[in-house]
């Protein structure tokens, strides 16, 4: 099992090369690589060139730090057809930069409208049929994740996409701060993906379906916005206990990966609290574990 960190509270702050250093001042010896406008930007063409590809993978090298992952957010699935060429074309990019890293994992997104859910799973299947080969080809794990305001939000139906895509190198990433969007129901979504789970998003969030609702007051009334949060752990309503007793149940040994956002203030103390709480975590759900080195 692998415990990374997604530095996105350092982004704005720490050019892409540097990363690896604030995430091994952090106390974790993996990091995903997310979205951030030096590296490869949401919904944009990637805006780093070769050499600082091959800088950062040295740096990270220095710094004992593995990338464990890099994570895209493309428009594969339209809406329109400019827009998913662009991101095919894109997305090729990104797996190659990827490839030099020497990454064999991307996580992602389905992307697409919900209101528009038949036509964006047409254009992510014709975005897929053209990159498969890719992935294949470069020998790259694909892991999906149901996100609010995507074509698929629910987490039940993401894992029976991803058994539909039917290609043993396609797997699942279960997020927490988007467990009241996908359905409220991490045990059972767990036990549903099963050997599929690969990969955890860690960070809390509070329940915006509860007291009717009233949770989030958006205007208008009937907005359609989706409104959650990647809180520190404990600072919402996440069931921790369940989701690792259901990842233990499921014999999950993928990546945890930490992604609190918006609490740049004090980054560094969150990360650090929220490293020993997983650690806990996973201590009390699958006893000893010998945590995977770079």
């Amino acid at each position: 099992m692998k415990l990374a960190l997604d530095a996105q509270m350092f982004h704005r702050t720490t050019p892409v090369v540097d990363l690896p250093d604030a995430v091994a001042r952090a106390g974790y010896q993996w990091m995903e690589l997310s979205p951030k406008e030096d590296f490869i930007p949401f919904f944009a063409h990637p805006r780093v060139d070769s050499a600082t590809v091959a800088t950062l993978r040295r740096r990270a090298a220095d710094a004992g730090v593995g990338i464990s992952s890099v994570l895209p957010v493309l428009r594969w699935s339209g809406p329109s057809e400019e827009a998913r060429q662009a991101a095919v074309r894109a997305w090729r990019r990104a797996i190659r930069i990827t490839v030099d890293l020497g990454v064999d994992t991307i996580n992602t997104e389905f992307n697409g409208r919900p209101e528009a859910a038949e036509h964006a799973e047409s254009m992510f299947l014709r975005s897929f049929d053209e990159l498969a080969p890719d992935f294949e080809r470069e020998g790259i794990r694909l892991v999906l994740e149901p996100h609010p305001d995507d074509f698929i939000e629910d987490g039940h139906a993401a894992v029976d996409m991803i058994a539909g895509l039917d290609r043993d190198w396609i797997t699942f990433l279960y997020c927490t701060p988007h467990t009241f969007h996908q359905g409220n129901d991490a045990a059972g979504i767990i036990a549903h993906a099963g050997s599929r789970v690969t990969n955890v998003h860690l960070a809390d969030t509070l329940d915006h379906t509860a007291s009717g609702g009233l949770r989030y007051i958006v205007n208008p009334p009937g907005s359609t916005v989706r409104v959650h949060q990647h809180a520190p752990m404990g600072a919402g309503e996440v069931d921790f206990d369940e989701v690792f007793a259901a990842l233990a149940t499921a014999g999950f040994d993928g990546t945890l990966t930490h992604c609190v956002f918006g609490w740049e203030e004090r980054a560094l103390d969150v990360v650090t609290r929220d490293r020993d709480t997983i650690t806990a975590l996973v201590g009390k759900h699958f006893g000893a574990v010998a945590w995977e080195t770079p």
